[in-house]
């Protein structure tokens, strides 16, 4: 289902964006790559560019092909680099890019966004969440958090909450809706990658060990990147608006906690 395709892939170096990308290629597809750091293995094409600006998101889309099948956005933060750069990234670099790359997207395409266990808060927090979400273009982050008296210590959850009501939101934005375009999200709970010491640090090892333990072990990047295709492929052409749990059964665990059952 990925044969011929041209795939889009930020985050490309390290991770669950290498493995993606190296599975997408197994599976026939021609990747585009996108990363600060040069992949350390070979890939269709690569672009070394920064989505934590307006500029470098500009500038990676100069040098995209007129026609693209998907785009996976993988690439982001732990939170460890503060809050601005957190959301810079994560969430309105992400959502630059998506809208940027849009009409490079074949019709019927698809986006991906790797969102996280950490974004199950956006109910909570909702009235944040759609103020921060409503916010258009690309905002002066560091004026935003001092705005709004973000603490760093949020920066890694609040960014997956607002790209999971973001995603829904896209799911029914004529950007996207008109040509086809769906957009969709997986949520990783804990995976083993070399930014899940950092996330340590920012989330706790508490709440990080609760998580592993409650389905038994960590995920890894070979648990995460088919999901994330599957959103990518035709296979996945009536799937629009949604959030896929790719967590061992986490979120479920969760739910059946908070909802008592």
């Amino acid at each position: 289902m990925l044969f011929g395709k041209t795939i889009l892939v930020t985050g490309v170096a390290s991770g669950i964006g290498a493995r993606t990308a190296e599975l997408a290629g197994q599976m026939g597809a021609d990747i585009i790559g996108v990363d600060v750091r040069e992949p350390s293995s070979g890939i269709s094409s690569f672009i070394k560019g920064d989505i934590s600006t307006a500029e470098g998101v500009a500038d990676i889309v100069r040098q995209l092909p007129n026609r693209v099948d998907a785009l996976a956005n993988v690439a982001g933060l732990s939170g460890s680099t503060g809050v601005a750069a957190t959301l810079a990234v994560n969430f309105y670099g992400l959502r630059t890019l998506s809208e940027a790359v849009a009409p490079r997207l074949r019709e019927g395409g698809a986006i991906v966004n790797v969102a996280s266990i950490a974004g199950y808060g956006w109910r909570a927090n909702l009235e944040r969440t759609k103020k921060l979400t409503a916010i258009e273009g690309f905002p002066d982050v560091a004026g935003l958090v001092a705005e709004h008296g973000l603490k760093n210590e949020e920066g890694y959850p609040l960014s997956k909450e607002l790209l999971l009501l973001w995603t829904m939101r896209a799911a029914h934005q004529a950007l996207f809706k008109d040509r086809g375009i769906r957009v969709n999200a997986v949520s990783p709970g804990p995976v083993e990658t070399r930014i899940l010491k950092q996330f340590r640090a920012v989330l706790g090892d508490a709440r990080v060990d609760s998580d592993i333990t409650r389905v038994g072990r960590a995920g890894t990047s070979a648990d995460i990147a088919p999901a994330i295709l599957f959103l990518c492929s035709d296979g996945a052409r009536w799937i629009n608006g949604a959030n896929l749990p790719t967590d061992g059964g986490l979120e479920a665990s969760i739910n059946a906690d908070v909802l008592g059952f």
